[in-house]
């Protein structure tokens, strides 16, 4: 576990409400359209996507917000701090900086949650921590599900 300071950082984003089981049906996707959209907007791409949650639950079943983001160079004339919305459900908008503990996860994406996740929280636990409910993916690397060389940087937001 390594406690970190992640900076705020502009996004293109698509958030949704689902559950555990729906996002691999929609992450690909999204993150398609977020590079089609940068691309048509002339946007830089600056950064490997990142997948924010809130209120990520212990379970299958349960909804909670989700979001694919890809992260963009400043929009010309644009300001740092004023969220802008393009067209449609994506949005040109900065993320918060994130106070967090983090680490990386390398491995077929079967094993996110058991060798990635869970280390991390048992170790947040031990070291006397809260999670805040905030937690973000970074895919470093992304061969596919299957692959045993992506590399997923998980960074799970600390309480105040």
């Amino acid at each position: 576990m390594n406690l970190h300071l992640t900076p705020a950082i502009r996004v293109l984003r698509r958030s949704q409400r689902l559950c555990l089981p729906e996002i691999a049906a929609v992450a690909g996707l999204l993150c398609a359209e977020l590079e089609a959209h940068a691309q048509a907007s002339s946007l830089a791409i600056d950064g490997p996507p990142i997948f924010t949650a809130q209120g990520l639950p212990d379970d299958a079943e349960t909804p909670f917000d989700w979001a694919a983001c890809l992260p963009v160079a400043d929009a010309q004339g644009m300001p740092a701090d004023e969220p802008h919305v393009p067209s449609g459900q994506t949005e040109l908008t900065v993320l918060p900086p994130l106070s967090c503990a983090r680490t990386e996860y390398v491995g077929p994406l079967a094993g996110l949650f058991t060798h990635g996740y869970q280390p991390l929280l048992r170790a947040i636990a031990e070291a006397g921590l809260r999670p805040s409910g905030a937690s973000r993916e970074v895919y470093h690397v992304w061969r596919g599900p299957e692959a045993p060389d992506n590399r997923i940087e998980i960074q799970i937001g600390i309480a105040a």
